[in-house]
């Protein structure tokens, strides 16, 4: 699948694994996570970026525990409108961006957010496009968490075991976050595998 596929598969996404079915089932164990993990490093004023926010159940679990400054990046429209429905106040308050994480991260300035963070977003980038992982190093001033999926999960099946394909149309890369972070010059400063994710969280080195 070519890169522009890839992007027009999320674009247009309806029905499961769209921005409604996620406002659906509303924040999980993974936002906790993410939570601990921000509140392990940075004050509550912490500019906050979350790559692929969908309608916001995660950003909406931090601002619930008092985060303020907080901004995501989506490639479907439709999640911000489903955002405005599902948590007004975050969609007013918030900061946000709709278009594909690998053309906007090269736009903001170096440090630019004092965390970052993903929840299985990032495997699902081209890899054509994966120059974007240096980028969002780049605008990390701080701390950089992802929850992915890195192995195939129990029912899996591909034929390449680099890539799965959900709903047999959309693809996801398995990728070694832990190593193409700290070849990018963080540290790897925690780990939790999950029985889908494995959320890895680093900080920017000093």
């Amino acid at each position: 699948m070519e890169p522009d596929s890839v992007r027009e598969s999320w674009t247009n996404r309806a029905g499961e694994y769209s921005p409604a079915y996620y406002a659906h089932y509303g924040p999980n164990e993974t936002s906790e996570l993410i939570r601990e993990a921000l509140d392990a490093h940075l004050d509550r004023d912490a500019a906050v970026l979350e790559l692929g926010c969908g309608s916001g159940r995660h950003l909406e679990h931090l601002a619930d525990h008092g985060f303020e400054d907080l901004s995501g990046i989506d490639i479907n429209a439709e999640a911000f409108e489903t955002m405005r429905d599902a948590y007004p106040e975050l969609a007013a308050h918030g900061t946000f961006y709709c278009g594909a994480i690998e053309d906007l991260v090269e736009e903001f300035d170096d440090g630019a957010f004092d965390a970052v963070y993903s929840v299985e977003t990032l495997q699902h980038l081209h890899p054509d496009v994966e120059s974007a992982f240096a980028e969002i190093a780049r605008i990390t001033d701080d701390v950089l968490v992802t929850a992915e999926i890195e192995d195939p999960t129990r029912g899996s099946a591909s034929a390449d075991p680099d890539v799965n394909y959900v709903d047999d149309e959309t693809p996801l890369y398995y990728r070694d976050w832990g190593e193409i972070f700290t070849s990018l010059g963080l540290v790897e400063v925690n780990v939790v595998h999950g029985d889908r994710d494995t959320t890895r969280t680093f900080r920017v080195a000093d």
